[in-house]
Order: structure tokens, then sequence, then C-alpha cells
């Protein structure tokens, strides 16, 4: 998706993703499939607003995020994943590419919006990532709401848990425990699919702004029945969030595989020292780095230059992008 390059500067532009998975048609009737494509275009539209006023890049991608981490149709915030203690852990990372400055929270367990955290981290300390106690003192500290256990609670997102402990008993990727629900569903009503209200995600955004400043946020509430203590990629920088005056990154997908494939930095490497273009550098990650490790996932890019990449190798991916002027664009499946 090539920007115009006919003026000086490039139009401002935000991308974001809601997780990739095992995301069929089949196992999302058509209201569900409506509440998602509503969300994605209320967080890409609050970004594309921002960016529209001469908002900054960290400014919209911190925005997007927070609207995500509040819909319950999303990991991250409300509607946040159990761990296999039946708790929740919680993790995000804001960062400015203009600057490298960096901020991230992990396994924190009272934040509403774990985004603010990090983007405090960033401005407000000499650190980049602050963990459980430690994180939600801090966050506090600067004036930021905490909340209760139960606020992140859903039936659904309950019910996807206790589908994941009787069957393999294995942490599950945010959409292939919500395909696990779909199925067991499929299988009560005779074969015929069922929406499980299942289905969510990590969320990230990544954003360009007037000045050709670019941004990165993720947010996660992890993956289902996870370890107590388990941080994937989101929170750590140059695996699920890096931006510097190149590109600007966020991931989605199998965390630990994103850790090992220093994931985000990778692709900013490839375009700095072999001069890959954007796409080029996006699709050798998510479709050969990472399955070369058994990576599944996907992630949403932007450049210097207002081209948007939003690659994934699995069945879907919930994303779209939205340039200043230009109309909303979203998706869930292949």
């Amino acid at each position: 998706m090539n920007a115009d390059r006919s003026t000086s500067k490039p139009t401002p532009v935000i991308a974001i993703h809601g997780g990739a998975g095992t995301i069929t048609r089949a196992a999302m009737d058509a209201d569900k499939e409506a509440q998602y494509i509503a969300a994605l275009e209320q967080a890409l539209r609050a970004g594309q607003r921002l960016l529209a006023d001469g908002a900054s890049a960290v400014d919209a991608v911190t925005e997007a995020v927070r609207l995500l981490e509040d819909c319950p149709l999303f990991n991250a915030g409300k509607g946040a994943v159990l761990t296999n203690a039946g708790t929740y852990e919680l993790d995000a990372a804001v960062m400015d590419g203009a600057t490298r400055d960096a901020g991230a929270v992990a396994c924190v367990k009272r934040l509403r919006n774990p985004v603010l955290a990090a983007r405090a981290v960033m401005e407000r300390s000499e650190h980049v990532l602050f963990a459980a106690d430690g994180a939600e003192a801090f966050a506090q500290a600067q004036g930021l709401p905490l909340v209760e256990a139960d606020y992140y609670y859903t039936p659904e997102r309950h019910a996807q848990w206790q589908r994941a402990r009787a069957g393999s008993g294995m942490a599950l990727l945010d959409h292939d425990a919500a395909a696990l629900a779909a199925r067991a569903d499929a299988d009560e009503a005779g074969g015929e699919p069922l929406d499980p209200g299942t289905k969510f995600g990590t969320v990230g955004a990544v954003a360009l702004d007037a000045q050709g400043r670019l941004a990165a946020a993720t947010s996660t509430g992890g993956i289902t029945n996870k370890q107590l203590g388990r941080v994937g990629d989101t929170p750590v920088i140059g695996a699920g969030c890096y931006a510097d005056e190149l590109v600007a990154v966020s991931t989605t997908g199998t965390g630990e595989m994103f850790i090992r494939a220093v994931a985000a930095y990778d692709i900013s490497a490839r375009m700095r020292y072999a001069g890959s273009s954007l796409e080029a550098a996006t699709h050798a990650v998510v479709m050969q780095s990472l399955p070369a490790i058994q990576g599944r996932g996907g992630l949403v890019a932007i450049d210097a230059a207002g081209n948007v990449a939003l690659p994934f190798n699995t069945e879907g991916m919930y994303r779209g992008h939205a340039r200043v002027g230009e109309p909303v664009h979203v998706a869930i499946y292949r």
C-alpha cells in the first residue's frame, strides 16, 4: 500500500491490528463481524482525526490502542485473557520513533489502560520497562486509574479459558482458543457453526504524523491459560513494538517466537542495512523468518514515506489503516 509521494511530506496515516490467528468466516456470524469492524473503524477514525488536527504519532497510536483496550472484543484491558490460575496479567509498550524513547509495563493486574502506563514510563521516568507491583505503583503515582480484577472479566473470555483447560491444558493463542470454542459449539449444535463470542486479540497501532514522525504501541492480556509470570513479546522493545526514523512496527502472534526473532527490529534492520523496502522486509520476517521457528502471527508497519504493510501468516488478522483525508479500510480474513 504505497503512499502518494508527489508532495514533500507524506500524508499522515495510522494502521492498527487486533490480533492474528485462526479466524474463519464459519465461526463468525454477521452481527459479531459487524461489531469487530465497528470497533476497528472507531479506533482508526480516532487516530485519523488526531493526525488531521496535527497531533503527534505518539498521540495517535496511544489513543487508538486505548480505545481497543476499552473494547471487550479484544484481548487488551477489558476482556483480557486469564492465566492458568484464573487471574489477569497484562502488558503494553509505546515507542517514539523520532527520539527512540520507549516505555513498557509487564504483568500488571490493576491498570485500566496499560498503554497509558507504558507512555507514562516513556515520558516521566528514566527507565524503559516496569513490571508487576512496581509498574502499578509508578502508574498510580502518575494519577492513572486502577481497577479491580473483575473489570477485565467477560463471560466469553471465562468460557474460553475453561475450554482451554478442559482441552489440551496448554496455553493458546487468542484466536486459536476461539477456534476451539467454535468447534465445541459447532459439535453441540450438530455441526452448525455458531459464533463463540471469543475472538479476541493483542492490539497495536503504528502511525506517521504530519511532521514525518513515526510511533508504535502494542497492548495485550497475553495468551489464554498462560503460566503465571509469563511475558510475551508485547512489552519487549524490538520484538512486539518498535519505532525509529525509518519504520514503526506493532506485532501479534506467538510471542516467544517474535522475541527470538527480534521481529519488529528486524524489519528496521533489513531496511537500514540491506536497503529492503517495507514490503520486502515485512514479508521476509512474517513469511520466512518466523515460520522457520514455528512463529505464527502478523504485524502492522508504516515507513517514513507513508507506505503501509499488514502481513500475517495465519488464517486471519483483525487489521485496518486510514490516511488523513481518505476513507478508513478494515479487514479480518485473508
